[in-house]
């Protein structure tokens, strides 16, 4: 049976699956500013239990953004779709960078789903990337 605690134990379990990266923007842990949380990738409030399997490490503001959202349309081709899901589903098949390495590129309706609702390339974030990629650090080696 789940429980519905965050544990520390957990909570280790799932930024170490992680590697302490955002699972949607993939901003490192290291160098945010509000540091990670764990995310119910299905809600609590939507029946989303506290398991491993449905959690993701996140960073507060792509957490906060996400907050109960599971599914809407897709920006560009207006049919639905679901959030992405780093359990079930590859960032690179959803996702790429754009030239410098600031920005989230949605390559299919998840991927451009989920980069306008959770604000995947809020200023804070290309800013950050930015720096990041100047010191050698970004993009991230392993997705």
């Amino acid at each position: 049976m789940a429980s519905d605690r965050v544990t520390s134990a957990i909570k280790q379990a799932v930024s170490t699956r992680a590697k302490n990266y955002c699972e949607y923007c993939q901003s490192p842990g290291d160098y945010s500013i509000d540091g990670l949380t764990v995310d119910h990738i299905k809600p609590r409030q939507a029946g989303g239990e506290t398991t491993l399997e449905n959690l993701a490490w996140a960073c507060f503001g792509c957490n906060g953004y996400k907050h109960t959202k599971t599914d809407d349309v897709d920006p560009e081709t207006g049919e639905k779709v679901a959030l992405f899901n780093p359990r079930q589903q590859v960032w690179t098949e959803h996702f790429s960078w754009s030239e410098d390495f600031t920005e989230v590129i949605g390559k299919t309706p998840c991927g451009r789903f989920t980069v306008n609702a959770l604000r995947l390339n809020r200023t804070g974030v290309v800013n950050l990337r930015r720096l990041l990629a100047m010191a050698g650090l970004h993009p991230p080696s392993e997705i």
